[in-house]
This record gives C-alpha cells, structure tokens and sequence, in this order.
C-alpha cells in the first residue's frame, strides 16, 4: 500500500493515464479543470486518484526542466495542461 498524498508509481500512472492515453482524452481533462476548476468534484476525484488518495498541499516539486517548483497541485496541473505535457508526474 502507498502512503497518502504520494504520486503513483511508473506503472499506476501508465494504469491512470490509460483512458487518457490519448491526447483528446487528456485535453478533455484539462477542459474540465479549466471550466470547473479544481474544486470540482470530479476534477478532485481525479487529483486524489493520482496522488493515492490525498491532493497534496503546498511546494510541489515536478519533473518538468526548467520549472521544477510550483505552489500547488492545482496550479501544477493546469501549468501541465497549458503545456500539453499531459503525463509529466511530480
């Protein structure tokens, strides 16, 4: 078992991104990130799944070059749909 507000492992994120493997699929995610935010439930159910279980709080450290640190997970999120790196983990 994961610990609680860790990111998935290699192999849960290719499980997790295997409806969204698609870059129509992923940027339909990121649409309802964008009109509903990430207060939504839906959007929040997802962040929790991709985080086992727990959005994490605070500094959030990425693998993105060049843009390791962001203040949150939401803002991470929608800086990872903005870009189109849909599958870029933190």
């Amino acid at each position: 078992a994961q610990q609680l507000g860790t990111p998935l492992s290699d192999q849960e994120y290719r499980q997790f991104f295997r409806s969204l493997r698609t870059a129509r699929h992923a940027s339909t995610a990121c649409l309802l990130r964008a009109l509903y935010g990430c207060q939504n439930p839906l959007v929040r159910r997802l962040d929790e799944y991709e985080n086992h279980g727990v959005i994490p709080e605070g500094p959030i450290c990425s693998e993105l070059p060049g843009t390791p640190f962001f203040p949150d997970f939401c803002t991470f999120s929608f800086y990872r749909c903005t870009k189109k790196k849909y599958f870029i983990k933190v």
